[in-house]
């Protein structure tokens, strides 16, 4: 029984004062109750919500050897999504292991020693792999996609990377898709981006025809069930929204690609979402995917990446070194001046505006501002300061021992403020998703976006309008549950599954990041911590009790049926 909460239920609804009853790890009451619980929480002062249903994940790996799947369960994720961006381990045929780990180091950037030695490989088809996920106890719900990636390697062999493939070879591939949806996956997932590269190139499938991807896809529309999710250069224009077209019309599923604003086209999303409405009236279910705020780098003496990485003093001399060590030779007047005179030495001209757009770095600080305004940024520091952009970010990289990180967006920070962003994620036909936990451990940590949704839209954001709490509270519940097929989830109603959240709204506070080294074979990663969950529970069990993990494991595999 959660007592005296202030029940914000993820339907959108206004909040209530009201009291939650659980029973066999169903919600049986959700107002004035009467009888006592056999074990009561005290939610006065506090919110009570729906469990987060995060649908964008790289656990894939990770959900192999790890109960917790931090950072995602420290901020109130209940339910989590892997599989995506058409990366993964399943089907695999033994002797495939190194091929499938390099793809999701290349794509990723999750340590290939790590998956190395975490993941035991106790399956080789996709239904094999969901049942070695279903046997492993954990603290959360997981659901798996079928990833585009690992289904050619399987069928194609070595010819994984061919765009030209045979009609009987599509034709397995829909069968192997099917017999995963048969199984429980919820979904497919691809890539078709230049930006996801391995070892071995572009991955495979980025430029699959239309003719895979439909056979592929008819999978889903003779399972009944199902998404189809990809990131894409196109973000859903032409010649991709044909297809994509064709597919929905055919199949009567939902397809869902990442969608942001970018610099080189800035007002595109804009078309997209007047497109996608155009669809959606003639009952097309055609989601754009967009995050809460930018997908950020984090440049750091610990990151995978940095202005100064491929800088040759730093690339001999200093990259191996211990922190510490690294970080006194740095201060030294010697090696600053004598790596503040090189270039960078990479010849992607992509890495080279990476390292040097610095009028899009900004200093992230213990208490990180993720908007920043761009009077903050490395450029206007630097003009203002009469010193060099390069002067700026190196001094500011050496802050805190060598721990500090700048923040660098990707895409949807063209104006430098969110209100492109807030278009988006207001927006009836989109879908919150993109935090990609588990995945980007030496670059990116938006596994705390769930978190960051409450504090920075509905309490905290100072450079724009917020949104009300009950509308943040939805769209990463009810929405995000409804848009993958999870109906028994998402809402604090009678009957649904009891995953909730009770936060103590007021001193939800999100720390800055953090590098650790705690992965299999002292893999690193990039966490984040919060204050503020009073409690989480799964299945009516508490998973979490003020950020502690108190041992119980009621989390399950979701099998889509």
């Amino acid at each position: 029984m959660v007592r005296n909460g202030t029940v914000i239920d993820g339907t959108g609804s206004a909040r209530r004062s009201a009291d939650v009853a659980i029973d066999d790890g169903r919600i049986s009451a959700v107002g004035a109750v009467s009888a006592r619980g056999r074990t009561e929480i005290d939610a006065r002062d506090h919110i009570v919500a729906p469990g987060w249903v995060d649908v964008h994940t790289h656990y894939d790996g990770q959900v192999t050897w790890d109960p917790i799947l931090a950072p995602s369960s420290w901020h109130g994720v209940t339910t989590l999504v892997m599989g995506n961006c058409g990366v993964g381990f399943a089907p695999r045929r033994p002797g495939e292991e190194q091929f499938l780990i390099e793809l999701m180091e290349g794509v990723e950037d999750i340590p290939g020693t790590a998956l190395h030695e975490g993941i035991d490989w106790r399956w080789e088809t996709f239904p094999e792999y969901l049942d070695a996920l279903d046997r492993m106890p954990r603290v959360l719900d997981v659901a798996a996609q079928v990833p585009h990636c690992a289904l050619r390697a399987y069928v194609l062999g070595e010819r994984a990377h061919d765009v030209d493939v045979t009609a009987d070879e599509i034709a397995e591939m829909a069968r192997l898709t099917r017999e995963a949806l048969q199984a429980g996956a919820i979904g497919f997932s691809t890539s078709r981006t230049i930006l996801h590269r391995s070892k071995h190139g572009l991955v495979p499938g980025t430029s699959s025809t239309p003719e895979e991807l439909l056979g592929i896809g008819r999978a889903l529309g003779d399972a009944g069930h199902g998404v189809f999710e990809m990131v894409a250069d196109l973000q859903g224009q032409e010649p991709d929204l044909s297809w994509m077209r064709d597919f929905c019309t055919t199949t009567n599923r939902a397809l869902t690609f990442a969608l942001a604003q970018m610099p080189y086209a800035p007002q595109q999303w804009r078309d997209t979402l007047a497109r996608v409405d155009e669809l959606g009236a003639r009952g097309m279910k055609i989601v754009p995917q967009v995050p809460c705020r930018p997908t950020g780098m984090l440049f750091g003496l610990q990151s995978s990446f940095h202005p100064f990485f491929f800088h040759p003093t730093y690339a001999r001399e200093l990259f191996s070194l211990p922190l510490a060590e690294r970080v006194a030779r740095m201060r030294t007047a010697e090696v600053r001046a004598r790596l503040l005179a090189e270039e960078l030495t990479h010849e992607s001209p992509i890495v080279r505006m990476l390292a040097s757009n610095w009028a899009q770095m900004f200093p992230l600080g213990e208490s990180p501002d993720y908007e920043p305004a761009p009077e903050t940024s490395v450029a206007a520091v630097a003009a203002r300061t009469g010193r060099r952009p390069e002067e700026v970010a190196y001094d500011l990289m050496l802050e805190g021992d060598g721990k500090r990180f700048l923040f660098a967006p990707l895409a949807n920070y063209v104006d430098c403020d969110f209100e492109a962003l807030r278009e988006m994620m207001l927006h009836p036909r989109t879908v919150l998703g993109l935090s990609d936990g588990g995945a980007h451990c030496g670059l990116i940590c938006d596994a705390s976006m769930p978190t960051f949704l409450l504090t920075h839209w509905a309490r905290d954001r100072k450079r724009g309008p917020r949104i009300p709490l009950e509308q943040v509270v939805r769209l990463q519940t009810g929405n995000t549950a409804s848009v993958f097929g999870l109906p028994d989830r998402g809402t604090l109603e009678v009957g649904k599954k009891a995953d909730l959240n009770v936060i103590d709204f007021d001193r939800l506070h999100l720390h800055g990041p953090e590098m650790v080294f705690d992965l299999p074979a002292q893999g690193r990663r990039l966490i984040q911590h919060v204050d503020g969950y009073r409690a989480t529970v799964v299945s009516g069990v508490v998973t979490f009790e003020n950020g502690e993990s108190t041992g119980a494991m009621p989390g399950k595999l979701v099998r889509a049926a």
